[in-house]
C-alpha cells in the first residue's frame, strides 16, 4: 500500500513539473527529495537509489550526457534525416516567424497577442482612400474594363499613374508614398470590392517585382535609375518567374543565362546570353521593364569558380532587340494585363543584375525573402475587400428580394449562408489587418503568409458561391448590373497564383511552420548539418533534450485538458471569450504534441505524407486565424454588438481545427499509433461544433439592417450612393425599403389587409388618395419601387452586342438574315 501511495505521489508530482515545463535540474532535485523521504519512511531502497544515480548522473553531467547519448542520437539523426535541395533551405531560412511560433509551444501567450499595437493610418494614408482612391474607383466601369474594352480605360491608367498608385511601396526618397502594410491593404480592399482588375493591376506592382527587389537588394545605381520611374508610372513593371516547364516548382526554370563577353551598345563587355520563355505573367503585355528569374552558368569561369550559379533575377529592358511582349492571357474573362514573355540568346551586361554581378546565384533567396512579405498583403486583402463587398451587397439583396411575400433573407437556408459570409466577412478582415500588423513591426511571416494566401482566398471562393447561390438569376445574368459575376469567374484566379493551394495547404503551410515555428526542431537541423562534429554535438545535445522534455510536457498537459475538457486553463478575459480561450490552448499543446509524435514515427517520410502534413497545417492555421478574430474584437473595443460575428467566427474555425485532429488520428499511416494520438488528445471524441442556427441568424440579421456594427463590418469600402455605383444604388436602396417597410405597415393598418412591396407606385396613388399616408410617404414609395425594380432586374442585351467576331457571324448567316442581321 505504501508502495503504491509513493507511486502515485511520484506520478503527481511529475505530472505538475512536466506540466509547468520545470527544467532538468528541477526534475531531478524534486526526484532527490521524493526518494529521500521515501527512504527516511522505508519506501525506498538502495536499489532505488542505485537506478536513479544510473539514469540521473549522465543525464545531469553534460559531457557524459554528450558522450554516452547525444552523439549516438547524432548520427542516428542524420541517417533519417529528409534531404532538403538548397531551394527548400532557402526558403525555410526566409523570412521570420511571429505570433505563429507561440501557437506551436503549447502554451500561448494570450498576452502577448494582444499587446501588439493595433494597427492605423496615417493621416496622409486616410487623405490618399478617401481622395484618390475614392475618385478612381468612381472612374472604373467594371463591365467596360471586362467586357466592352478588356482593360482598364486610359483615364482610368493614366490617373493611377498621375497619383503614383505603383508606388505604394517605393521609398519617399525616390518620389514614392512609402505607406504602411496596413495601408496598402486597405487600399486594396478597397479596389477590390469595385474591379478585380482594378485591384490586380495595383497589387502586382506593389508585391513582389521590382520595386520590392530593387529596394532590398539593387546598387545604388540601379535604385536611383528604376525607382523613380517606377514611382511616376513612367516604367511600368513585371516580374517573370513562372514558365511552362516550372509552375509550383519554381526551382526547376528552364530559363537560363551564360556568363560570356559580348557587345552592347557599341562597347565589349562582361555580360549573359539569356534565353527564356515565361508565361502568367502580370503586366507583362505592357511592361516596359522585366523582372527575370533564370539559372545562370558560368562555364569559363569569368565571375568565379563556380560554374553553376544558380537563380539569377536580372532586369531586362522590354524594348532590347529580341524581347517579346503584347500578347495577352485570358484569365477566365477577368482581363488584366497578363500574358506571356519570350527571349532567344539575348545579351545584356552582368550588370543588369538586381544588385551587380556579386548577387548572381542569389535570386531564389530573394524571391522567397519578398514573397513572404507580399504574399502576406496582396491576395488575402483582395480576397477581404471582395468578401466585405459580396456582404454588404448579398445581405443588402437578401432584404430587397421578395419571394413568397417575404424578404428571402428570411429563409433558414438562406440565413444559413448569410451566416457563413457574414462570419466569414468577419474573420479575413481581422487576419489581413494583424498579418499586415506584423508586417509593419518588421516581421517577414513566412508561415503567417502561406495560412494567410491560402485560407482567405478559399474562404473568398466559398463566399462568392453562397452569394450566387442566394441571388439566383440575379448572379448568373451578367451585364453592367451584376456585381458578382466576374468575382465568381475570377475566384480560382487567386487559389491558383503565387502557390497554388493545393501546394500551399498540403506542403508549405506545416512544411515551414513545423520546422520555423518549433522551438527545438530547426536547432536539430542545423546541428545535423554542421560539419563540426564537436560543435555539432553541443548544439544537438541542447536541442534534442529542450525538444524531449518540450515533448513530455505537451503529453501531459494535452492528457489533462482532454480529462478536464481545459476548464482550469488561465484565460484574459472573464466573458464569452474565456471558453475559446481556453480551448485555443488546449488545441495548441495537441498541434505540438501530435507534430512531434509525427515527426518521431515518420521522420523523412512526413515530407512525402502530404494529407498528415495539410492537416497538421490546418490545426496550426485555424489556430491563427481564431488568435486574428479575437485580437480584432478586443481591439476594437470588445463591443456588444459584434459579438456575433465574432462568435461565428471563433466557432467555425475551432470546429474546423478539432475537425482536423480528428481525421488525423483516423488517417494516420500506422492505425494503432493513430488511435494512441486519439487517445492522448480526443479521448471522449469531438465536443466542438459548428455555429449554431441561432448564431446564423444574428449574423444573417447584421448584415441585412443598416447598423454600426454592419458599418464595422463593410469599414472601408467602396459604397458611394451618388454617383451610379451599383453596390451604392443597393445600399440607397435597402435604407429606403426599410423606411417604405413603416409606411406600407401604416397602410395595412389603415386598411386592415396586408400588402405586398410590390408596385409601390400604384400603391401609394391609391393611399395618398384616401389620406392614409401624407405626401412625403407617398413619393418614398414612388423612388423606393424604381430603386427596388433596377435592383431585382437583370440586364439584356441585342444579339450582335454580344458577339466578338462579327465579321465570322455574318460570314456563317444565312443569305436571307444577313440585311437583316446588318
Amino acid at each position: 500500500m505504501e508502495f503504491l501511495i509513493g507511486l502515485a505521489i511520484a506520478l503527481i508530482v511529475t505530472s505538475y513539473l512536466a506540466y509547468n515545463r520545470a527544467s532538468l535540474r528541477v526534475f531531478t532535485l524534486a526526484f532527490t527529495a521524493m526518494l529521500f523521504i521515501g527512504y527516511i519512511y522505508n519506501f525506498v531502497g538502495t536499489f532505488a537509489w542505485i537506478v536513479f544515480v544510473a539514469v540521473a548522473l549522465p543525464l545531469n553531467v553534460r559531457s557524459l550526457r554528450q558522450q554516452l547519448i547525444s552523439s549516438k542520437l547524432l548520427k542516428a539523426f542524420q541517417k533519417i534525416m529528409p534531404e532538403m535541395s538548397d531551394t527548400e533551405k532557402d526558403a525555410l531560412n526566409a523570412g521570420t516567424t511571429w505570433f505563429e511560433a507561440e501557437l506551436f509551444k503549447g502554451d500561448p501567450n494570450w498576452d502577448k497577442l494582444h499587446k501588439f499595437p493595433q494597427p492605423r493610418l496615417t493621416l496622409e494614408e486616410q487623405e490618399f482612400l478617401d481622395g484618390p482612391v475614392e475618385e478612381v474607383c468612381r472612374l472604373c466601369d467594371d463591365w467596360e474594363t471586362t467586357h466592352e474594352i478588356a482593360d482598364l480605360s486610359p483615364e482610368v491608367w493614366q490617373y493611377l499613374k498621375d497619383n503614383k498608385f505603383f508606388a505604394m511601396i517605393i521609398k519617399k526618397q525616390y518620389g514614392g508614398l512609402e505607406f504602411s502594410a496596413y495601408a496598402q491593404s486597405r487600399v486594396l480592399q478597397k479596389l477590390s470590392g469595385v474591379s478585380i482588375v482594378l485591384a490586380s493591376t495595383v497589387g502586382v506592382p506593389n508585391s513582389l517585382g521590382p520595386g520590392e527587389l530593387l529596394q532590398h537588394y539593387g546598387t545604388k545605381e540601379q535604385q536611383d535609375h528604376y525607382l523613380p520611374r517606377l514611382a511616376t508610372g513612367e516604367e511600368i513593371p513585371c516580374f517573370a518567374l513562372t514558365s511552362p516547364e516550372a509552375g509550383s516548382d519554381a526551382g526547376a526554370i528552364p530559363d537560363f543565362g551564360i556568363v560570356c563577353k559580348g557587345e552592347f551598345d557599341g562597347k565589349e563587355v562582361l555580360g549573359m546570353r539569356l534565353t527564356w520563355n515565361k508565361r502568367y505573367i502580370t503586366l507583362a503585355p505592357i511592361a516596359t521593364i522585366l523582372g527575370l528569374a533564370f539559372k545562370l552558368y558560368d562555364p569559363d569561369n569569368l565571375i568565379g569558380e563556380e560554374s553553376d550559379l544558380g537563380i539569377t533575377c536580372a532586369l531586362i529592358p522590354t524594348d532590347i532587340e529580341g524581347v517579346v511582349t503584347g500578347r495577352r492571357h485570358f484569365p477566365l474573362n477577368v482581363p488584366f494585363q497578363n500574358g506571356p514573355t519570350q527571349g532567344e540568346n539575348i545579351f545584356v551586361p552582368l550588370d543588369f543584375i538586381i544588385g551587380g554581378s556579386d548577387m548572381a546565384g542569389q535570386g531564389w533567396r530573394m524571391l522567397v525573402e519578398c514573397l513572404s512579405v507580399g504574399r502576406a498583403i496582396t491576395l488575402p486583402s483582395n480576397a477581404a475587400g471582395g468578401t466585405k463587398q459580396v456582404a454588404l451587397a448579398t445581405g443588402a439583396y437578401s432584404h430587397i428580394r421578395r419571394q413568397f411575400k417575404l424578404p428571402i433573407g428570411k429563409m433558414e437556408g438562406v440565413e444559413e449562408a448569410l451566416g457563413r459570409i457574414g462570419g466569414n466577412a468577419y474573420l479575413m478582415d481581422a487576419v489581413t489587418t494583424m498579418s499586415t500588423g506584423a508586417v509593419d513591426l518588421g516581421e517577414k511571416p513566412s508561415v503567417v503568409s502561406a495560412i494567410c494566401k491560402y485560407h482567405l482566398t478559399e474562404k473568398m471562393r466559398s463566399c462568392i458561391i453562397d452569394a450566387m447561390d442566394i441571388h439566383g438569376g440575379k448572379g448568373v445574368c451578367m451585364g453592367p448590373a451584376n456585381y458578382l459575376a466576374r468575382g465568381y469567374q475570377g475566384a480560382p484566379i487567386a487559389i491558383t497564383v503565387e502557390g497554388a493551394n493545393i501546394l500551399t495547404r498540403n506542403m508549405i503551410i506545416y512544411g515551414q511552420g513545423a520546422i520555423r515555428c518549433h522551438p527545438y526542431v530547426l536547432a536539430e537541423l542545423e546541428a545535423a548539418a554542421n560539419p563540426n562534429f564537436e560543435q555539432a554535438v553541443e548544439d544537438f545535445d541542447q536541442a534534442v533534450f529542450g525538444h524531449v522534455g518540450f515533448t513530455i510536457s505537451n503529453m501531459i498537459r494535452s492528457v489533462w485538458f482532454s480529462l478536464s475538457a481545459a476548464h482550469f486553463v488561465k484565460a484574459p478575459f472573464k466573458d464569452k471569450t474565456h471558453r475559446y480561450y481556453q480551448i485555443m490552448t488546449r488545441f495548441s499543446s495537441n498541434l505540438a504534441l501530435i507534430s512531434d509524435l509525427s515527426m518521431a514515427s515518420l521522420g523523412g517520410d512526413l515530407k512525402r505524407r502530404e494529407r498528415i502534413s495539410a492537416r497538421l497545417g490546418d490545426v496550426l492555421s485555424y489556430l491563427y486565424l481564431t488568435s486574428a478574430t479575437l485580437k480584432r474584437f478586443n481591439d476594437e473595443g470588445r463591443i456588444k454588438e459584434d459579438e456575433a460575428l465574432m462568435m461565428w467566427a471563433v466557432e467555425d474555425s475551432l470546429y474546423k481545427c478539432e475537425k482536423a485532429m480528428l481525421e488525423l488520428t483516423q488517417n494516420f499511416p500506422n492505425r494503432l499509433l493513430g488511435k494512441l494520438f486519439k487517445l492522448l488528445v480526443l479521448p471522449f471524441g469531438t465536443s466542438m461544433k459548428k455555429p449554431s442556427d441561432v448564431l446564423d441568424h444574428k449574423v444573417a440579421m447584421i448584415i441585412q439592417t443598416p447598423s454600426a456594427s454592419r458599418d464595422r463590418l463593410g469599414k472601408g469600402q467602396y459604397l458611394n450612393q451618388t454617383n451610379g455605383s451599383v453596390t451604392g444604388q443597393l445600399e440607397a436602396t435597402l435604407i429606403n425599403i426599410i423606411k417604405a417597410e413603416k409606411v406600407i405597415d401604416k397602410i395595412n393598418k389603415a386598411t386592415g389587409k396586408r400588402h405586398a412591396i410590390i408596385n409601390l407606385d400604384q400603391l401609394a396613388d391609391t393611399a395618398l388618395a384616401n389620406g392614409y399616408i401624407s405626401t412625403e410617404e407617398a413619393e418614398l414609395l414612388v423612388v423606393t419601387e424604381k430603386q427596388r425594380k433596377a435592383v431585382i432586374n437583370v440586364d439584356d442585351f441585342e444579339t450582335m452586342d454580344l458577339i466578338a467576331n462579327q465579321e465570322k457571324h455574318q460570314a456563317n448567316l444565312p443569305e436571307k438574315n444577313k440585311i437583316k442581321a446588318a
